[in-house]
């Protein structure tokens, strides 16, 4: 249930996604506009609960901090694949 609360969260399944789209860290303003330009403290918040739950983790480096997904968050977006592949097939039929 801890899993579903944290996931549930508004924005926290974007955030996730923009940080594997690429697979690089990001910088915290770079995500914030991949993410529509969500409010920063929301990404602040989520970006902190996803540190905390061991999904997301910073690099600091000259100008600020860059975000990654953990080894426990890839396992998590290969785990959503099957969500992934119903979503897409919910697309088609719309």
């Amino acid at each position: 249930m801890a899993a579903l609360d944290l996931l549930g969260r508004r924005w926290t399944l974007r955030v996730i996604w923009e940080l594997h789209v690429d697979g690089a860290p990001i910088g915290f303003r770079d995500l914030q506009r991949r993410c529509d330009d969500m409010s920063s403290s929301v990404l602040s918040t989520r970006l902190t609960e996803l540190r905390e739950a061991g999904i997301a983790a910073s690099t600091s480096t000259a100008a600020q901090p860059a975000w990654h997904l953990t080894a426990l968050g890839d396992d998590l977006v290969t785990a959503m694949g099957p969500l992934l592949d119903w979503s897409r097939a919910w697309a088609e039929r719309r």
